[in-house]
């Protein structure tokens, strides 16, 4: 079966043969998974990685207070997975969510591995990913600044300008670090705001 997101996303790393491309898409699985599913969880190793084709996903952990903190989402046309656990078999410290119903293409770690020794230039392309991977955890990571909750919704908006509407109230007041109530709060505002003329 042809993946046109997952290769248009790999062809932008390597000028992958039709071939080559379909023998990537031909080792991972499609696999459905309903709002609120995890593709991992903490403490248990992460045996797979993830290319998400529909739906979003989150990152999130338990504080010291037993309060769950969503750190960053992940929407379409990326791949995910728990890289610590994963590249060293430790136990997860993160859960990753489905927020909305998603579909994912899963590679199960051994046939991951046999695209690095199949496919010539897989594992530069392998680190490419993990790479912009890596740059775009960073730019996502939940603000922990002292910025007021109008400034952090208007910067969510800013990196995030699909996902708004698509995530729940209290996973994005989580991610911002402000309650549900001031969100309403802030969305009311701005909602108030864009509806009065100049």
């Amino acid at each position: 079966m042809s993946y046109p997101a997952l290769e248009n996303f790999l062809l932008q790393f390597m000028p992958f043969t039709p071939q080559q491309l379909a023998l990537i898409a031909n080792q991972a699985t499609e696999k459905p998974y309903p709002a609120g599913a995890y593709f991992s969880e903490a403490g248990r190793v992460a045996r797979e990685i993830g290319f998400v084709l529909e739906g979003i996903f989150r990152v999130s952990y338990f504080n010291k207070d037993g309060e769950e903190i969503t750190k960053y989402f992940l929407e379409e046309h990326r791949f995910m997975a728990d890289l610590n656990s994963y590249q060293y078999q430790l136990p997860a410290t993160e859960y990753l969510q489905a927020v909305t119903p998603a579909r994912v293409l899963v590679f199960a770690a051994r046939d991951w591995q046999t695209l690095g020794q199949t496919i010539g230039g897989w594992p530069e392309t392998e680190r490419n990913i993990i790479t912009r991977a890596l740059l775009e955890k960073v730019n996502r990571v939940s603000p922990l600044g002292h910025e007021d909750a109008s400034t952090k919704y208007q910067n969510f908006l800013t990196t995030y300008p699909h996902l708004a509407n698509r995530v729940p109230l209290a996973q994005l007041a989580s991610y911002l670090g402000i309650t549900p109530q001031s969100l309403s709060r802030v969305r009311r505002n701005l909602g108030r705001s864009a509806a009065t003329p100049n």
